[in-house]
């Protein structure tokens, strides 16, 4: 996978752009990452901003945001254009994995998960937030399958690692945590 350059942006950037919002309502980037881009450089075809939504923390949560992520990008691609299929489909099952593994673990302290879609100067960032404190670790694979769960974080470092992206988790200014990964958008 190509990428256009520059560095994932990190949680500063983005909670910077951020505007207040509703719940499942969206909030266009501000200026932090409207930021004009370099000479002779190639604009990017998904219009960049930063997108939040919210549920409540419970099973529904996971199909609900991921329908509602894979619309915002679908929307953002434009008419008679299609977001990277296969970059589409490695933000929903990051989505996928990071929302159900709220749901799991911190729904007790987070009645509500938050989904933060960012895109900026090349990059697509998927952050999950809840305000349980636990910092979770991707578990190593589990080569006898002896175990039905835990595999989620793996999953999300596998793929984020193999599109060229990078993923961390960072503590919020609540006590809570952000869970996120960003990927390179590749040119078309």
């Amino acid at each position: 996978m190509e990428s256009r350059g520059g560095h994932p942006p990190g949680k500063a950037a983005v909670a910077q752009a951020l505007t207040a919002v509703g719940e499942g309502q969206l909030a266009p980037a501000g200026p932090a990452l409207a930021e004009a881009p370099a000479k002779g450089a190639v604009p990017p075809r998904v219009p960049e901003g930063v997108w939040r939504f919210t549920a409540a923390s419970q099973d529904s949560a996971v199909p609900e945001l991921r329908h509602k992520v894979e619309d915002l990008l679908v929307r953002q691609a434009g008419p008679g254009r299609r977001f990277d299929d296969e970059l589409l489909q490695s933000v929903l099952l990051i989505v996928s994995e990071l929302v159900t593994n709220a749901v799991r673990h911190a729904a007790l302290l987070s009645p509500r998960v938050g989904v933060e879609i960012a895109l900026h100067g090349g990059w697509l960032r998927i952050g999950v937030e809840d305000r349980h404190p636990y910092r979770p670790k991707a578990l190593a694979a589990d080569p006898d399958m002896e175990h039905t769960s835990g595999r989620g974080l793996f999953l999300v470092r596998a793929v984020t690692t193999e599109a060229g992206g990078v993923c961390d988790v960072e503590p919020t200014t609540d006590g809570g945590k952000v869970v996120w990964a960003a990927l390179p958008v590749p040119r078309r």
